[in-house]
């Protein structure tokens, strides 16, 4: 079933690209650049969803699909990814079956899993000295971003493989931003997600109590949400976390794996996180509730 809702796109130069990881994110990511007019080979370790998004996508010009990563990569000028962590990342890009061993000089890789700051700065060291460019580039706005082209996407690397991504990636993308050099983007997530814990921590607080204080929550977020208190997880969540609804969204294992990113990080920078550590520990409060799957959302069941 075709995963992607409509966008108007830009006029972009068509590129051969390739895509590695055909996830909730990976899979209308990839999509969105087919419909753009790119030609698109994609890679999935699960080869079945492979052969599903070309059938899905069997509309667009010069669409195909790959066993291995290297072959994915091989004569395409950008290879995008999006896996789930470091040692995810590693299979795809190293080894003789990697993409790199496939890329051809002078392309580039554009990483948008959420890893470590670590192994971007990693496999952009590799990267050069194979000739290639590597961009971390991390995204922000969840299933429903990429189904409607409208992520936000943080980036690190060197500015000219940037300038030469850019357009193509704005076919998925409402900002595709160039944050420093490589680790900046994943970094930049890091911030993201830590606002993101508390955020959603103070929201579940703030609606168990006007439940228990006999509130019409529904009314009572309205009303707020158009004054200091209002943020996108209150327009977006606020009523699903009041009707006890978590069947959406952002998988409370992927935050936590986020968020043991971002505490890594601190230990390392020095920085002092202690209400996200805090949140850390709730989640996974929540994990124990058989919540793993639950949207981020779901932090509010442990207060009922």
């Amino acid at each position: 079933m075709n995963s992607i809702n409509s966008k108007t796109y830009d006029a972009t130069p068509p590129r051969r690209v390739a895509f590695l990881g055909l996830g909730v994110m990976g899979y209308p990511m990839a999509g969105h650049l087919a419909r753009a007019g790119h030609q698109v080979t994609v890679f999935n370790r699960t080869a079945s969803k492979s052969i599903a998004w070309c059938e899905d996508f069997s509309g667009a010009e010069g669409i195909n699909h790959a066993k291995t990563p290297r072959e994915a990569a091989t004569a395409n000028e950008i290879v995008f990814c999006c896996v789930g962590n470091d040692d995810d990342l590693r299979s795809v890009t190293l080894g003789a079956d990697g993409a790199f061993a496939g890329m051809k000089s002078g392309s580039v890789f554009v990483d948008h899993t959420t890893a470590s700051a670590n192994i971007a700065r990693e496999l952009f060291a590799v990267a050069k000295e194979k000739g290639l460019a590597f961009l971390d580039a991390p995204v922000s706005g969840g299933q429903a971003g990429a189904q409607n082209g409208l992520l936000t996407v943080m980036c690190g690397g060197e500015k000219s493989a940037f300038e030469f991504v850019q357009p193509v990636a704005m076919a998925f993308s409402r900002a595709f931003t160039l944050l420093g050099e490589s680790g900046a983007g994943q970094l930049a997530k890091m911030v993201n997600q830590i606002c993101i814990a508390g955020l959603v921590q103070g929201l579940s607080e703030a609606i168990a109590f006007g439940q228990n204080a006999g509130l019409d929550m529904n009314q009572v977020l309205d009303v707020i949400g158009k004054g200091a208190a209002q943020s996108w997880q209150m327009d977006n969540r606020g009523e699903t976390m009041a009707a006890d609804k978590f069947d959406f969204g952002f998988a409370v294992d992927w935050m936590r794996k986020d968020l043991g990113l971002v505490l890594d990080e601190g230990k390392r920078n020095g920085s002092r996180l202690p209400v996200t550590a805090l949140v850390d520990q709730f989640y996974a409060d929540v994990q124990q509730m058989g919540g793993r799957r639950w949207d981020t959302s779901s932090l509010i069941k442990r207060l009922k």
